[in-house]
């Protein structure tokens, strides 16, 4: 059975297609590991199928835009363990635990007029 999910980080939102195969990860048409060169990022896409031991499972082909790297890897690690959710309920407690399925609502904050940056002022001057 086909699954599509989606996960949101920043500005990132990433669409997860997971179906039943040998573990091939691909991201916007590359392998995984291409896309994502740095390892740090490679195990936040890995860390829902470690956690649920569901590696070697499922071919998951993900379609992700906006933002930068760390928030597309983010994503797609929200999108995959909503895809496992489905396919298995019963991993749900451990990838709760492991604060994968919590989005993370966190986004820059705008610029204030006045301010130099969003909260940092401007420098005071007595004289």
């Amino acid at each position: 059975m086909e699954k599509i999910t989606v996960g949101r980080r920043k500005a990132s939102v990433a669409r997860a297609n997971v179906k039943a195969g040998s573990g091939i990860i691909t991201v916007n048409g590359k392998e995984y590991k291409d896309y994502f060169p740095v390892v740090y990022l490679q195990n936040k896409v890995e860390a829902p199928l470690k956690t649920s031991e569901s590696e070697g499972r499922f071919d998951i082909s993900i379609n992700v835009f906006g933002g930068g790297a760390k928030g597309q890897a983010e994503a797609v690690a929200l999108a995959i363990s909503r895809a496992l959710i489905i396919d298995n309920p019963e991993k749900r407690p451990a990838l709760k635990k492991a604060k994968l399925l919590r989005r993370d609502a966190r986004k820059v904050e705008r610029k204030k007029t006045g301010l130099r940056k969003a909260r940092k002022r401007e420098q005071y001057s007595k004289r």
